[in-house]
């Protein structure tokens, strides 16, 4: 079926960033002297909050602790994080298929809406999203839907005429639990099986295939 308004993850759905995620996270343990986690192990945390993939590598548990880590964090990411990010060879073509259509899309992410506009602006494609919800305009992050709900209510759209597109199983529960279709993408960390248990209208191996 044909939907309306279209909603994206961010991080291994429309771009890659895990290159500037790793490097980092990196830096950061080496500044502040934590045990550097290989690659992988920080690449699985990517699509989770900040604060809790900090807490999942430098196994900490302590809020005010884990918050001065997400600070430091973030004066490595303004100077790495945009130029290490790159929208996959499948976006463009996509965001701009789903324009001419007549639908909308956004994006709700659990990376910041800032950072998500530098590269939308950077790579000349802001025009192609209507508004990003980031981890700044929400209380509660995915599976939550408090995003999707927002933008539910910005755009005044029906739920069934709304698809969520994501590449991580956390995506899939978020979408279930807003009551709208889902759609996954094999561009991030999970594989075809992890989503069979989720209610899904497609596993998409790139956004190609978007229906």
């Amino acid at each position: 079926m044909a939907y309306k308004f279209y909603l994206f993850d961010f991080d291994y759905t429309l771009a890659n960033a895990e290159t500037g995620i790793v490097k980092c996270f990196k830096l950061l343990m080496q500044q502040e002297g934590y045990f550097i986690s290989p690659d992988d192990e920080i690449k699985k945390t990517i699509g989770l909050p900040m604060i809790e993939a900090i807490r999942v590598l430098f196994k900490e548990d302590d809020d005010k602790l884990l918050h001065e880590l997400k600070d430091k964090y973030t004066e490595f990411a303004d100077i790495h994080m945009t130029p290490n990010t790159v929208l996959y060879q499948q976006t463009i073509p996509a965001l701009r298929r789903i324009k001419e259509s007549g639908a909308k899309t956004a994006i709700i992410s659990s990376k910041t809406r800032r950072r998500i506009m530098q590269t939308l602006t950077r790579d000349n494609i802001a025009d192609l999203v209507e508004f990003v919800i980031g981890s700044e305009d929400v209380k509660t992050h995915k599976p939550s839907p408090e995003g999707m709900f927002m933008a539910i209510e910005r755009f005044g759209a029906d739920k069934k005429d709304v698809l969520y597109i994501g590449d991580n199983v956390i995506d899939g529960e978020a979408a279930q639990n807003a009551g709208v279709d889902f759609a996954a993408v094999l561009t991030g960390n999970n594989v075809r099986e992890d989503f069979f248990h989720l209610p899904h209208v497609k596993i998409m191996n790139t956004l190609a295939e978007l229906p």
